[in-house]
């Protein structure tokens, strides 16, 4: 099966926290690391997050032309298995096409042209089958996906051996707390045999933090 390569984005503490312990977004990134996320985020066909990032965050999802000029819009994805994103998010305004997935049955229309819903078939956990998911991007002409989270979906898309490349900026803070979000949540692994390996391909200092790059181990 064909599928678009897939780039995971994301910031977080020295201790490996995304968000404070309310679960409140958090600003970990630096203004340097902001302007490579937008370069990042023009460069891909589309970005995808999950809809707790919507609930929580309200993100539209866009490229600011005042980081790149002449912004190419991506496809906003989000991944939404009970089809609860609102018709008032700012990810299903007209600044860009928006498509969602849910599981099938589970879809809502909105009264827009520039959105589409599409139903999957679910995973183990309920989820929105990613495999399928990936599929029908690759046959919209889909060639890059960039997933900025949340922690699940990340999660989700690393436990299904999905990710090309991982860039974790790393900032000079500490958060704390047992349940506070990381960078990749879920159910975890439950022997050393299902670890996740990487491969490190390159650390450089950005402003106060580290980016870090790693692909997937072949």
């Amino acid at each position: 099966m064909s599928r678009p390569k897939v780039i995971v984005n994301c910031a977080m503490s020295a201790d490996g926290k995304t968000a404070l312990p309310s679960r409140k977004q958090l600003h970990i990134s630096c203004e340097d690391d902001i302007k490579r996320m937008y370069m990042l985020r023009n460069s891909c066909d589309a970005v995808l997050v999950g809809v707790e990032t919507i609930l929580s965050d309200d993100p539209k999802l866009t490229v600011k032309d005042t980081y790149v000029k002449h912004p190419r819009q991506p496809l906003r994805v989000v991944l939404d298995s009970k089809g609860r994103t609102p018709q008032s998010a700012l990810v299903v305004n007209q600044a860009a096409s928006t498509l969602i997935f849910t599981v099938k049955g589970n879809e809502r229309q909105y009264p827009r042209s520039h959105v589409e819903v599409i139903g999957c078939d679910a995973d183990s956990q309920g989820h929105v089958n990613l495999h399928e998911a990936l599929q029908v991007l690759s046959q919209k002409g889909i060639h890059t996906v960039l997933v900025e989270g949340g922690g699940t979906v990340i999660w989700n898309f690393l436990y299904n051996d999905l990710v090309d490349d991982l860039y974790v900026y790393i900032g000079p803070l500490i958060i704390g707390g047992a349940q506070t979000p990381t960078l990749a949540t879920g159910p975890g692994i439950t022997t050393e045999k299902d670890l996740i390996n990487l491969t490190l391909v390159d650390v450089k200092k950005l402003g106060p933090g580290l980016l870090v790059h790693y692909q997937r181990k072949l």
